[in-house]
């Protein structure tokens, strides 16, 4: 364990996380390094964020221009490098413009602000209430949290905002109650990551997408994690055939420097006009670079059909593990997105993978997140097979 910490340090930071022993000083690629220069396998990639590998050259390359340059100038003033990304975004989407955002949760708040802001411009005033779902997660702002469709996240926070709705992700009987005459949007993710790593069931989001385009109902879909190429297509929803009205993007917009998006279509985005909704510090000249780097790499390295294939080869190779260790009840998620549903508590494999030099999250109690780079390679893969193989071995002749 690091000792470098000192006890001002400690306690200088608010204790709102529950930290790893680990302290970590440098990262390049799939693998970072601790302060006592160990090197670790991340497979965390900074919650889905890291999506390129650490520090990747191309984005650091134009951050390091963008630093000799210029810094901020707020949004009062036209600045080339965010419509910059903002075209490369709406061009490589069905969306036509863009909103940006310092977070994901920020982000949030925005589509839902656009949302209600919809409905009052539609004359649809009984229009209040947005529907999200059971185990979803959209932040933890005093509204998204109260958009998270999770107990634990509202704990310690009531009464919290009103004007959503939870149903049951995948549930036949709740697209019955999508329209009720009071729900203007609906908002989803198509895997949901903090809920357990749950892919949602195609024939049911397609259901939903009808119902919503036959009640006039816009369909949000919160990419936050599940954008950027992380299940194998830039976003999510091209392999649903569906077409939402607001999309939400962060994580792995800026290879880990702060920014946030909101893609919207034309006929919802004209509901924000000047004064309705801003950021100081959104898509400023350094994080719309960021960005702009971020995508255009992943565009020319056609990264998200790397991830198609590597998935697949991470996907065959975790249900063989399946067959021999009954420890692994269910292989689940998309692209790199990946849950693995344990008989025991997730927390105790992490603990066993770090040991072993390897990086993992949880997403629930029990289910254990993989989340690599999605520039990994298959050797990179290998090593995580072994060690996990490792800690599954071990596992099984604790019992």
């Amino acid at each position: 364990m690091s000792n470098t910490l000192s006890k001002a340090t400690k306690f200088a930071v608010m204790n709102t996380y529950g930290r790893f022993p680990l302290t970590v000083v440098k990262g390049k690629g799939s693998y970072v390094w601790s302060d006592l220069g160990e090197k670790y396998l991340d497979y965390t990639s900074g919650i889905a964020t890291c999506n390129l590998g650490h520090v990747p050259d191309q984005v650091q390359a134009a951050l390091q221009e963008q630093l000799n340059t210029l810094w901020h100038v707020s949004n009062l003033y036209h600045i080339p490098i965010q419509e910059k990304l903002a075209t490369t975004l709406t061009e490589n989407s069905i969306f036509d413009v863009a909103f940006f955002s310092n977070s994901g949760a920020e982000a949030n708040e925005a589509a839902i602000k656009l949302a209600k802001k919809y409905a009052k411009d539609q004359g649809k005033e009984e229009r209040t209430e947005i529907v999200t779902f059971k185990q979803s997660f959209h932040g933890r702002t005093g509204t998204t949290l109260a958009a998270t469709g999770q107990d634990k996240i509202h704990e310690g926070f009531t009464p919290i905002a009103p004007g959503f709705r939870y149903l049951t992700y995948n549930d036949a009987e709740a697209l019955e109650k999508i329209d009720n005459g009071r729900t203007t949007a609906v908002l989803l993710e198509l895997v949901q990551g903090e809920g357990g790593v749950n892919p949602v069931d195609q024939t049911w989001v397609s259901e939903l997408a009808q119902i919503c385009k036959e009640n006039g109902i816009l369909l949000m879909l919160d990419e936050i994690q599940t954008g950027m190429g992380r299940t194998g297509t830039l976003f999510a929803y091209e392999q649903f055939g569906i077409e939402p009205d607001v999309m939400t993007l962060a994580k792995g917009l800026g290879s880990g420097f702060p920014i946030g998006a909101v893609l919207a279509k034309d006929k919802v985005a004209a509901s924000f006009t000047p004064g309705t909704h801003g950021s100081t510090f959104g898509g400023n000249p350094l994080a719309a670079t960021a960005g702009y780097a971020t995508v255009k790499t992943m565009l020319a390295e056609n990264i998200p059909e790397h991830v198609q294939e590597v998935s697949a080869y991470f996907f065959s190779k975790l249900n063989e593990l399946k067959e021999i260790y009954p420890e692994i009840k269910v292989v689940k998620g998309k692209g790199l997105l990946i849950g693995l549903e344990m008989e025991k508590a997730a927390g105790t494999y992490i603990n066993a993978l770090r040991e072993k030099n390897v990086l993992a999250l949880s997403a629930g109690e029990y289910v254990l997140r993989i989340l690599p780079p999605l520039t990994t390679t298959t050797e990179e893969i290998d090593e995580f097979l072994k060690q996990f193989a490792e800690v599954m071995m071990e596992s099984e002749h604790s019992n």
